[in-house]
């Protein structure tokens, strides 16, 4: 009975395991369905491989169409671009240096009022072509309405207003020019003869090319004739300067002859005395001979207009290593010079190296600037004598046009070492005061 009633019992039983089994079965089942769903939908646009090829090489190929098309745009809009800065170019006048070049000039006057006689002629030049109607060329005879004397009426206002336009152009220009764009006002005027000419072109209208010329020709004319007077303007200035010298020369002479006679004096009534101080006399006689002597040589510089003292000066403190000054003076006490050039122009006095007495000063003075012609600093002005050359080099220059001369090759710079001096020290303060501020470690 036990052992039935066990069976019935397992009979009941042994399903539940397999409907356990069962439904985990179906439950994994779907969640691995809804995974496969969610691959299989996330992965959907590339899981044909050549349709995805085929979609990225159509986009690469539009993306180079488009690059393309830019790059041909820019480089029509870069054409454009320049044709136009070219044009601005002839009326902006500030150029870069590296454009500018070097004015040649056209004309070999040697004066200021032979160029202003010149551009006087020029002008009348022009008139006499404006009244005689030959500054503007219309082969054409034109009609208007078949009436030849329209055509004229109608001819003759247009070379007004292309005269007035044309003009306006070259007053412009003229006016504006100036040592840095001279070759623009050139293209200016240049320009606006084309433009103006391409304008009338339908009437068969254009401006004579000699007219063309002698607006060009007055362009650089005005532009000579205002070099020419700043070249006259720093001539006059060079000639003050000589003639002040000049006058403090005589002005010299004249305090020495002075105390020569106040020596004079002083001589007669110590050898008169009964007893007389012959250390003092001598010593009178001495300072007479002085003051006769430099009252001589002032008036003998005074006289000599080509005597003077050449000096070659530094200063390193102002214009660095190795550019020295090579200058004239006829002061009778040329120190004065070399003072005066470091007063108030520099920051720092000049270094005196050499200090040449010559009869024939100019001639020393420009053969030392021809030994160094191609170091010059300032190339357009001759009158700035700096040069970039090592003192080694002046010295053997000086030996050899002026044997006997005293050359002097150190450089005290006096007040460029003291400022370098308290430079360092102010470094070092702060370098002090913050090595203070700080501890070393914590």
């Amino acid at each position: 009975m036990d052992i039935f009633a066990f069976l019935i019992l397992l009979w009941f039983l042994l399903p539940i395991p397999f409907l356990v089994l069962w439904l985990l079965n179906r439950d994994a089942r779907k969640k691995s369905d809804a995974e496969a769903s969610s691959l299989k939908e996330r992965f959907a646009p590339i899981t044909s491989l050549e349709d995805e090829r085929s979609r990225l090489a159509e986009e690469i190929k539009e993306t180079k169409a488009k690059t393309e098309a830019v790059r041909a745009a820019y480089a029509e809009k870069r054409k454009l671009l320049e044709t136009l800065q070219t044009q601005v170019a002839v009326y902006d006048e500030r150029l870069s240096f590296a454009e500018l070049g070097v004015y040649e000039p056209h004309f070999d006057f040697g004066d200021s009022e032979a160029f202003k006689e010149k551009i006087k002629e020029v002008r009348e030049r022009q008139k006499a072509m404006v009244s005689s109607k030959e500054a503007t060329l219309c082969p054409t005879q034109w009609t208007v309405e078949g009436s030849r004397s329209k055509g004229k009426t109608m001819i003759n206002r247009q070379t007004r207003l292309t005269m007035r336009a044309f003009n306006n152009e070259c007053e412009a220009a003229i006016a504006n020019i100036r040592w840095n764009n001279a070759a623009a006002m050139e293209k200016r005027i240049l320009n606006a003869a084309k433009q103006i000419d391409s304008a009338n072109s339908s009437m068969n209208l254009r401006i004579n090319d000699e007219y063309v010329a002698l607006k060009l020709e007055e362009l650089f004319l005005t532009h000579e004739y205002r070099e020419q007077l700043k070249i006259e303007k720093e001539e006059r200035a060079e000639l003050a300067r000589a003639e002040r010298e000049e006058k403090k020369l005589l002005a010299d002479a004249e305090a020495a002859d002075r105390k020569e006679r106040e020596y004079q004096k002083l001589l007669d009534k110590a050898r008169s005395e009964v007893g007389a101080d012959q250390g003092r006399i001598a010593e009178l006689e001495a300072q007479l001979a002085e003051a006769h002597a430099m009252g001589e040589r002032a008036r003998a510089m005074a006289e000599m207009t080509r005597s003077g003292y050449v000096y070659v000066i530094s200063n390193i403190g102002s214009f660095g290593e190795d550019v020295v000054k090579i200058g004239l003076t006829r002061r009778l006490e040329p120190d004065d010079r070399v003072k005066e050039l470091g007063d108030a122009s520099v920051p720092f006095g000049f270094d005196t190296h050499a200090m040449i007495y010559s009869d024939e000063a100019p001639a020393l003075e420009n053969a030392l600037h021809k030994e160094f012609a191609d170091r010059r600093i300032n190339m357009s002005n001759m009158r700035k004598e700096f040069f970039r050359v090592e003192l080694a080099e002046v010295e053997d220059a000086v030996r050899k046009l002026a044997p006997d001369a005293n050359f002097f090759t150190d450089r005290e710079a006096q007040e460029w070492h003291e400022t370098l001096a308290r430079r360092r020290q102010t470094l070092e303060q702060l370098q002090t005061q913050g090595e203070n501020a700080l501890p070393a470690e914590i």
